[in-house]
């Protein structure tokens, strides 16, 4: 029985939702409270168990990795002019990357989610893994993979990762017909990407950026054609897994989802963060009230 040991963050997108900020600032670096999105992503898979993490980066985007490497120049500097605190916070990083692994693959042009996956192929290998995308921060005393990781325990088939939203905001989402197994678990019957209305949407279900992925999804993937704007999509390499009579799991997972994905859904997150933060949020609040 296949544990989940490895995990691809794709992190090669444009972020056009977030220009003109994202022309000098990959997305994955905006902040939260005083963490960027990608550490929350990345602490995430290491307390899912994950040992081994493929980023898949855009040419141009090189920099996302440099957040994750030590940099002993800094480092030294910091200690000669004895700024103790300071040096901490690096030290305390780079405790938190213990045991994980980094390894980068390019996606040169942004060819869908679907495609920056298959980017990273050779180096999971026939593994199963975990996909986490960098739009979802999933808050949970259970790692939102680690949920997904231990249905995949007995299962051993791809998991997709799913949350109840109100039907009004349905037509935002791929939206999943299901078949009620368990508590929480779903046997996915079918994936209608951004319904029209409330009556076309087969469910309250929709999904996150979280997915155990065997090596059949890869198989898929590559026979997936590219859509009119030339991207390969994951969500139809599923469909046609789907129509094939191939099993696959929905998860809906135990947490509060917060959205990054546009700039409305990044400030309400990073302002929920910030005024539930241990250090920070006592003096936010107060200072909220001052300004009131």
């Amino acid at each position: 029985m296949q544990e989940i040991k490895k995990a691809i963050i794709p992190v090669a997108g444009l972020g056009t939702r977030f220009l003109p900020l994202t022309k000098v600032l990959s997305k994955p670096l905006l902040p939260l409270v005083d963490r960027p999105m990608i550490d929350y992503i990345v602490q995430e898979a290491k307390e899912s168990g994950i040992e081994r993490v493929v980023l898949v980066l855009a040419e141009d985007k090189k920099n996302i990795l440099d957040y994750f490497k030590k940099n002993l120049k800094l480092e030294n500097l910091l200690a000669k002019r004895n700024q103790k605190e300071i040096l901490k916070s690096l030290k305390t990083l780079d405790k938190e990357l213990e045991g994980i692994s980094f390894s980068a693959v390019l996606q040169k042009t942004p060819r869908g989610d679907g495609d920056a996956i298959l980017k990273a192929q050779k180096l999971i290998g026939k593994d199963a893994c975990g996909v986490l995308f960098g739009d979802d921060i999933i808050e949970s005393k259970i790692p939102a993979l680690e949920q997904l990781s231990n249905i995949f325990k007995t299962c051993q088939k791809p998991i997709i990762c799913l949350k109840k939203v109100p039907k009004n905001m349905l037509s935002s989402y791929g939206v999943f017909k299901v078949e009620k197994i368990a508590n929480r678990l779903y046997k996915v019957k079918d994936i209608i990407e951004k319904p029209k209305s409330e009556e076309e949407a087969p469910s309250d279900l929709v999904i996150v950026g979280r997915y155990i992925i065997t090596p059949l999804v890869f198989d898929y993937l590559k026979k997936t054609r590219a859509n009119d704007k030339g991207e390969i999509i994951l969500a139809e390499a599923f469909r046609s897994m789907l129509k094939d009579g191939k099993m696959i799991y929905g998860y809906e997972v135990e947490g509060k989802w917060l959205e990054c994905g546009s700039k409305e859904n990044w400030l309400k997150s990073n302002l929920y963060l910030c005024l539930n933060h241990p250090e920070f949020g006592p003096m936010l609040r107060e200072f909220l009230k001052k300004i009131k």
